[in-house]
């Protein structure tokens, strides 16, 4: 006789799926809200610049020496403590050295000029890190993003697929690690889309390298999860409801003990990294959180609606739950 289960996950799926919808909902409404995101320079081309000066400077005199430069609407953020001098500035792409026919230079780069200028006025400054991008740049680098995201999933698609073949309908196992990708990409860029409208937060290279590094754990710990229920299904007897809630129960510990400390090293990165991998860091802790909850909660659940036709019976109600409300 069956035992009955310490606690009842897939009796509760879709409670699962309606707070992943509460959490989704406010950062999806956020990116239909134009601009979606608060784009970096690799997004928009621009120039990314972050100096430190020998003595003390403070904002306000770095944005007066710039505007003299025709720089008015450059974007400063001071980095670490005031003592130190050190800001990030952005700017419109500058402009390079224009030559002659020999291959002079007839006018300097405005890069230089700009130096020039605010050692003149503020003092001698060290260039931490420099970095342009002009438009065509930028374009692509949108597109390569994209591209980098299909290919991707039809990689894990089709290695899921092939992985468990075995089992009774394979194709299922990765579609439901798909959902549990999206759902968790979806999430972090619904977050970054909101933190970009109210704290200025921008989507950059690190961002991206850090939603990349998301889908790569999300993918993992789904097949950790379903690599259980595949060994369940095949050396027991039970209805895939069971051999789900089972395995989970059997995987839950390592779920969360993986998760949980992990995300004990990146908060304290998060806390005293600098603001170069802010980004990333934070699109970690959210993809951590978010790629643990989704293997449990959302791909593994994801196979028993399929297997009892739960998709289908709700696509039936809705006509009478549409009915019931114009009544």
């Amino acid at each position: 006789m069956q035992a009955k289960p310490v606690f009842d996950f897939v009796g509760r799926r879709w409670w699962y799926f309606l707070l992943s919808v509460f959490f989704l909902v406010p950062g999806l409404v956020a990116i239909a809200i134009p601009p979606p995101f608060k784009w970096g320079i690799e997004f928009t081309s621009g120039t990314s610049w972050t100096m430190r000066f020998e003595q003390p400077v403070d904002r306000p005199t770095l944005a007066q020496a710039l505007a003299s430069q025709g720089h008015a609407d450059a974007i400063i953020q001071q980095e670490g403590a005031a003592a130190e001098s050190r800001f990030l500035v952005r700017t419109r792409t500058l402009a390079p050295a224009q030559k002659d026919e020999s291959g002079m230079d007839v006018v300097p780069a405005e890069r230089e000029t700009i130096t020039n200028a605010l050692e003149e006025k503020l003092g001698p400054f060290t260039t931490v890190s420099y970095a342009s991008v002009s438009p065509a740049v930028a374009k692509g680098i949108v597109s390569k993003v994209i591209l980098a995201l299909v290919l991707a999933s039809v990689g894990i698609l089709l290695y899921i697929t092939y992985a468990f073949r075995k089992v009774p309908n394979p194709f299922r196992y990765g579609i439901a690690a798909l959902i549990a990708l999206v759902h968790d990409v979806a999430l972090v860029m619904g977050v970054f889309s909101i933190l970009g409208k109210l704290a200025g937060m921008e989507i950059n290279a690190m961002f991206v390298t850090g939603l990349l590094t998301v889908a790569g754990y999300s993918v993992h710990d789904t097949i950790v999860v379903f690599d259980r229920i595949r060994e369940n299904v095949r050396r027991t007897g039970f209805d895939l409801a069971t051999t789900v809630n089972n395995s989970l129960l059997e995987t839950l510990g390592r779920s969360l003990g993986t998760g949980i400390t992990t995300l004990f090293v990146l908060v304290a990165m998060l806390l005293i990294g600098g603001a170069t991998i802010k980004s990333f860091l934070l699109v970690l802790v959210i993809g951590i959180i978010s790629g643990t909850y989704s293997s449990i909660f959302i791909a593994a659940q994801v196979l028993v609606i399929w297997e009892k036709h739960e998709v289908r019976r709700l696509w039936g109600w809705l006509p009478m739950l549409r009915g019931a409300t114009t009544r």
